[in-house]
């Protein structure tokens, strides 16, 4: 290992291969930024979906027990996402929950993407 002086011919190499480094990093750095946007926006759609699922599983179960319509929207619209719709379908042996929303993709760049779930429940025996 040298210890004296270096070169000035060296020394002007190390320079040039920091500023290189850094000019790599500047040209990098926006698409890290874009990749990590885009990796966001889907994790907030897949969290919408997961969320609408949840809410028609929650209220279907709720329609079974025998609650009214509107305790079943009620119980869908508190466990999915803002702004979902809930539409609540009864037929003779039973109840179907749907829930959508509409979720902003990439912000104010990207348009909308809709999450839906839905659930069908057996109406219970009354005892």
């Amino acid at each position: 290992m040298r210890t004296g002086p270096r070169s000035p011919r060296a020394a002007t190499a190390s320079r040039r291969q920091e500023g290189s480094v850094a000019a790599e990093f500047a040209l990098a750095l926006p698409a890290v930024v874009l990749v990590l946007a885009a990796l966001l926006s889907a994790g907030r759609v897949v969290l919408a979906q997961v969320q609408c699922q949840d809410a028609a599983r929650a209220a279907a179960r709720v329609a079974a027990r025998g609650e009214g319509v509107d305790v079943v929207r009620s119980t869908a619209l508190s466990a999915a996402p803002d702004g979902a719709s809930v539409a609540v379908t009864t037929t003779a042996g039973g109840v179907r929950v749907e829930v959508r929303a509409a979720v902003a993709w990439a912000g104010a760049l990207g348009g909308e993407l809709r999450a839906q779930g839905s659930a069908t429940a057996a109406a219970e025996a009354a005892p």
